[in-house]
């Protein structure tokens, strides 16, 4: 098996197995216990020794992994940070969700993010996420709940009830797309506590009753290799658990010390939680590397964040909502983004750095600016150097669909990227 093809089937598991944050976070947690990377909690004292391999999580959605450097080569060297976030838009539960309408039985969900909501009719939906409970002893403890199989689906309306369809479509998200769980004959809806208990003490005998909840509904359908010649990488969540594991993998392919990544929850939505890359996360864990303020400053300022997230690669049938110089292809490499008003964090100093990492590892790169009669999105990259002060550039792999439930990515996109952050992982260029 080529590089390639091995890289892209440990990214194909990957986001098979995390259909939420909290999965791709644990995921990622055991890979880097197997690296030899200890687990440090946040409510204790820590004690870091250079050279030694940390993780560090909050909310079991948001991580940070770090090999520490001794002052004197985070002095000389800087840090070299990669971010990512591992929140996707999807559809959530809401707390009270029953409903039984004409004898089906339906949850309620609310829309998280930016959610492209055409493309979840008609697909085999399951569940997953985290459930908290108390036990038989008054305790509270929480699990990771996931379903794998499909237990609920959103059938389209027929054509025949409705002729516009193809011409007008529009969907209401609190009438049209409360899935279909099961048919009942009572009217009357179930618990859906009571439900969830069952499933809940097959992992905890001890589970008496479930407190709350927040779970997502999730496509069951894998992600794989898709094309003529298997050039394609289609895919739930490719925005952007595929950051999350290229920036994972070279972590521990160079585990040189002043390496970070760092992957934050709730970036689809704005990302203002304790967890968020807007939170005090990344803060809060270099002031425990580094408590003295003056040290800690001198150190950001001779580092560099590489803010990884998807990119809009060009669609051939929608070519005009590029613009005509900047249009990403797909298996061309990744894409430096830049935007003059500050949408993505780039400046030419932290672009010639990444021109000069795909110069280093002979991978192509591209550029993307936003059309400019049209508004441009954000990443974690402005939010982070405005938090930090820390000079950074924003890159991603092209992407077709962005927020759908199935989106597309090229096969050969992903071990570019992978390249680059290994080669900064280990050695960041540098100006004189």
């Amino acid at each position: 098996m080529q590089p390639t093809e091995q890289f892209n089937q440990g990214l194909l598991q990957y986001l098979s197995t995390s259909p939420t944050p909290f999965h791709a976070v644990a995921n990622m947690q055991r890979e880097l216990a197997a690296q030899g990377f200890s687990l440090l909690n946040e409510a204790e004292s820590w004690s870091l020794q250079a050279g030694g391999k940390y993780m560090v999580t909050r909310n079991g959605s948001a991580l940070i992994a770090f090999v520490m450097p001794s002052q004197e080569q985070a002095l000389q060297q800087g840090l070299r940070l990669v971010g990512a976030h591992t929140d996707s838009p999807c559809l959530k539960v809401k707390p009270q969700p029953e409903m039984c309408r004409q004898g089906y039985f339906q949850l309620g969900v609310e829309v998280y993010g930016g959610v492209l909501l055409n493309p979840w009719f008609d697909r085999d939906l399951s569940l997953a996420g985290r459930v908290s409970y108390r036990t038989t002893t008054g305790q509270l403890k929480s699990c990771l709940l996931d379903l794998r199989k499909p237990v609920a689906v959103i059938p389209s309306l027929a054509i025949h009830l409705d002729r516009e369809v193809n011409q007008n479509r529009s969907i209401n998200p609190q009438r049209d797309i409360p899935p279909i769980l099961w048919q009942q004959a009572k009217l009357n809806a179930q618990d859906w506590r009571a439900q969830l208990l069952t499933l809940v003490q097959q992992q905890d005998g001890d589970a008496e009753r479930v407190l709350d909840y927040e779970l997502s509904f999730y496509d069951t359908q894998a992600a794989a290799l898709v094309g003529w010649n298997q050039e394609f990488i289609a895919s739930a969540r490719l925005d952007n658990l595929l950051s999350c594991y290229v920036g994972l993998q070279a972590l521990l392919q160079a585990p040189a010390p002043g390496a970070i990544l760092v992957c934050t929850d709730h970036e689809e939505v704005g990302s203002a939680s304790c967890c968020g890359a807007e939170g005090p996360f990344l803060q809060d864990v270099l002031a425990r590397m580094w408590p003295e303020q003056e040290l800690r400053l001198r150190i950001i300022q001779g580092s560099l964040l590489i803010s990884a997230d998807n990119a809009h690669g060009i669609h051939p049938n929608y070519a005009d909502k590029h613009d005509a110089n900047h249009g990403p292809l797909l298996n061309q490499g990744p894409v430096i983004k830049i935007n003059a008003n500050q949408r993505y964090a780039t400046n030419s100093e932290t672009s010639a750095v990444l021109r000069r990492l795909a110069e280093l590892e002979q991978v192509p790169v591209q550029a993307f600016v936003v059309r400019t009669d049209m508004a441009c999105g954000s990443t974690i990259g402005p939010i982070t150097a405005t938090k930090l002060g820390v000079p950074t550039v924003d890159v991603g792999v092209p992407t077709f669909a962005m927020h759908s439930i199935r989106e597309l990515a090229g096969s050969d996109d992903a071990w570019y990227l992978y390249r680059m952050l290994s080669r900064f992982m280990q050695e960041c260029p540098r100006f004189i």
